[in-house]
């Protein structure tokens, strides 16, 4: 499996710090920071894992997640889930919509590095 991964993150500081923590690892990471246009973003990209927000403008994580598990194409493709709020409530939705991990915010370099790593078979 690739390392390119696609971060779709709409807070700047947030995707800023995860793409130096993912690039200074060895990946490839492109960003997008709207919920409309995702799913175009990510047929076109290809990714091997995908990060996605929970609340992006123009589109929840959540229906963005819904749609590439229906699609044969990206049915299987590994998304961690990233959401401010940590609830039990908020992972019950991540998992129902398909999500591989969820992470809650604020996280760590470290914590962000070994989710994307296990995701690809690597951690």
């Amino acid at each position: 499996m690739g390392r390119h991964v696609l971060l779709i993150e709409d807070e700047p500081h947030i995707a800023e710090a995860i793409r130096f923590i993912l690039i200074r690892d060895g990946w490839t990471v492109a960003s997008h920071d709207q919920g409309t246009d995702a799913l175009d973003v990510v047929r076109a990209e290809r990714p091997d894992v995908l990060i996605l927000d929970v609340m992006l403008p123009g589109r929840s994580g959540y229906d963005i997640l819904r749609a590439l598990r229906a699609e044969p194409a990206t049915a299987a493709l590994p998304v961690l889930m990233l959401t401010a709020r940590g609830q039990e409530r908020d992972r019950d939705m991540a998992a129902m919509a398909g999500a591989s991990r969820f992470m809650a915010k604020p996280f760590s370099n470290a914590e962000v590095l070994a989710s994307v790593r296990a995701l690809v078979g690597e951690g």
